[in-house]
């Protein structure tokens, strides 16, 4: 191979990750939301609570010194994402596959990427954080030496963004795996306790991470509970709330449950619902209940109604019997805040953002088309074996997208953005195996149940 030629290749393939992170730089210093709003408040002060995940407000205090902005969030964020991509094209490169490095670095150019990259929030940092573990992995793999320092660094890596999103470890458990040496991988009964270990590590970084930085329990887990007892009330048309002091809750939830998401039972919503937080958590504490215990009796006592209200909330929540977007796919102005932070409005900005809301009116931007193409790739695998690492991956994508399925509380995009980067590179990398090692790509299996999903999206929209 010439020199040249050499250098074409490395350039079609980093070429796209710049212009990604260039893109999302351009939302300078970073596009801040309430959320992160109220994360930059908790990291000025030092006081926090665990609404949000503490640990990303303690490092946000301590980038404090290089800038009293979002910036320091926005790059730590970009390099951790831009460092992932770096080590799977160095990789792919090394391993001369010119064209698996172009494809690993296009998918940094879909457009919800790079406006949710420049966003400060959680989800990107997390899928910043997974990104880079899944670069050490696949480089320690083909890595001579210092193959341990390597998953080391991923495994911590993983451990960091279990601390960001409690539903995290579905995302990282898979991963994990990935981090143990090649000669553990046949060894079923080896495999299963290091699975156990590193289920039991994942589960509890935040927890611990929490308890470490002394945050202050905020009762976020009742936002799950409250949610799910407003849709039982609502399908079972009896109410299964604790006394909350009104006088026929069952009436007053039918105006107040949305299965889109919980905020109508928040305090920041215009007309909160007579059976909103507070009133639920001064139920539980004046009568002595244990919320869990309390939620999982009203599971027991009404199936079907909760199954009604998971499916339905999932339903919008993965874009699939929905007439519209529900929520705009990404933001691009940053709500009133004390500090100013605003971004300036530019050309890129302008254009990402148009792709980014095109990309979240196609399948290319539903989740449910990436977790049925997660489907696919792993029953593909059945025929044509797609290799251990690509098997871990595809399966972070899928089991993070399916842990919604009775967790999720909203229905933005955002939170769906390691199901779509991830997939994506599992897609690209299980193909570009296929390819290289002269197999047939089993095209049935791997699309029929993504163009399913979509062909019935799109004809349930067009007849509603």
């Amino acid at each position: 191979m010439t020199q040249r030629a050499t250098r074409r290749q490395w350039l079609f393939a980093f070429v796209p990750l710049v212009v990604a992170c260039a893109a999302s730089l351009a939302y300078w210093p970073g596009l801040v939301t309430w959320d992160s709003i109220r994360q930059y408040d908790q990291a000025l002060s030092g006081d926090f609570d665990d609404w949000h995940p503490p640990a990303m407000e303690w490092i946000w205090r301590q980038l404090l010194p290089l800038a009293d902005s979002p910036a320091p969030m926005l790059i730590l964020q970009l390099l951790l994402y831009a460092t992932g991509f770096k080590l799977l094209i160095l990789t792919a490169l090394r391993a001369r596959r010119s064209g698996r490095a172009v494809a690993i670095g296009c998918v940094a150019l879909l457009p919800l990427a790079i406006a949710l990259m420049a966003t400060i929030i959680k989800d990107s940092l997390m899928t910043g954080a997974l990104l880079a573990a899944v670069g050490l992995c696949a480089f320690a793999d083909r890595s001579a030496r210092g193959k341990g320092a390597l998953r080391a660094a991923a495994l911590a890596l993983l451990v960091f963004a279990s601390m960001l999103r409690f539903n995290a470890v579905f995302a990282t458990l898979p991963l994990a795996l990935w981090t143990l040496p090649e000669s553990w991988r046949a060894q079923p009964k080896r495999m299963i306790v290091a699975g156990v270990a590193a289920l039991a590590l994942l589960a509890a970084a935040m927890p611990v991470a929490n308890r470490l930085l002394a945050a202050k329990p905020s009762g976020v887990e009742l936002s799950l509970i409250i949610f799910d007892l407003g849709g039982i009330t609502y399908h079972a048309g009896e109410n299964r709330f604790p006394p909350v002091g009104v006088r026929d809750a069952v009436a007053i939830n039918r105006h107040c449950y949305n299965p889109v998401k919980w905020d109508s039972y928040a305090w920041w919503v215009d007309q909160p619902c007579p059976i909103d937080f507070d009133h639920v958590r001064r139920a539980f504490a004046a009568g002595h209940i244990e919320p869990h215990l309390f939620w999982l009796r009203a599971i027991l006592a009404h199936p079907i109604a909760y199954a009604q209200h998971r499916l339905a909330h999932w339903n919008v929540e993965t874009r699939f019997l929905t007439l519209d977007s529900v929520d705009r796919p990404v933001q691009v102005e940053a709500p009133p805040n004390d500090w100013g932070f605003a971004i300036t409005p530019n050309v890129v900005v302008r254009a990402v953002d148009r792709l980014a809301r095109w990309q979240g009116e196609m399948p290319l931007g539903w989740p449910c088309v990436w977790i049925a193409a997660m489907i696919g790739l792993l029953w593909a695998a059945m025929r044509a074996p797609i290799g251990f690492p690509t098997q871990m991956l595809a399966w972070s994508a899928l089991l993070y997208a399916l842990g919604y399925a009775p967790l999720g509380v909203a229905a933005e995009l955002r939170y769906y953005l390691w199901t779509m980067i991830g997939g994506a590179l599992a897609l690209v990398l299980a193909v570009s195996g296929w390819r290289a090692a002269g197999a047939r790509v089993p095209l049935g299996r791997l699309a029929v149940p993504p163009v399913a999903i979509a062909v019935i999206a799109i004809g349930w929209r067009l007849s509603h």
